[in-house]
């Protein structure tokens, strides 16, 4: 990863843990079981690429450009995503853990979430606008002044969601999971 710009690579069993890699250019990149945890990735761009099981916990964003990013089965806690550069910000997820992460004040509408344990991650200020999180744990996860028109949360679970602080407008929800957006008024559902 020496080089500047990287296209069309592979990088395969690659261990940055606790490096830095700033200020490089990867587009149409597979990133396989790759070990990135605690590194720093500020101001890097990442464009057309895919991290299939890799870990990325704490990794710093600060000013990186990810644009049509797509993790699969990564391990992606306490990432500031909120750090990341706004322009063209593309990013959807499958069987992954981001708990602790921070997606506030981005703008990713029709971002997809697939079989995702979101813990306690932060959506403050996110437009989330037209978004699925299909089968995603999504227990103390902050909605806080968040676009959540037209999303999908039909199969996602343990979210608790204000429906006076978070515009929600045709949002779909399975009948089990209003109880999440009842929640604040501290009633009982039998």
């Amino acid at each position: 990863m020496e080089n500047l710009i990287h296209t069309h690579k592979t990088f395969e069993k690659v261990s940055f843990t606790d490096k830095k890699v700033n200020n490089r250019e990867f587009e149409d990149c597979v990133f396989k079981n790759c070990d990135f945890s605690n590194s720093n990735f500020c101001n890097n761009t990442f464009m057309d690429c895919e991290f299939i099981d890799c870990n990325l916990s704490m990794t710093q964003l600060d000013g990186t450009s990810l644009k049509t990013v797509h993790f699969k089965t990564c391990k992606l806690l306490g990432i500031q995503f909120n750090s990341c550069a706004d322009f063209m910000f593309g990013v959807s997820f499958q069987d992954c853990l981001l708990d602790y992460s921070s997606f506030a004040n981005k703008k990713m509408p029709k971002t997809k979430f697939n079989t995702c344990s979101m813990k306690e991650v932060s959506f403050i200020g996110t437009n989330l606008t037209n978004s699925t999180f299909e089968n995603c744990n999504l227990d103390n996860a902050i909605f806080n002044d968040t676009q959540l028109a037209g999303v999908d949360f039909r199969t996602a679970y343990n979210y608790k969601i204000d429906p006076e602080d978070n515009p929600m407008r045709k949002a779909k929800f399975s009948t089990q999971g209003i109880v999440g957006l009842l929640d604040k008024y501290d009633i009982k559902i039998e």
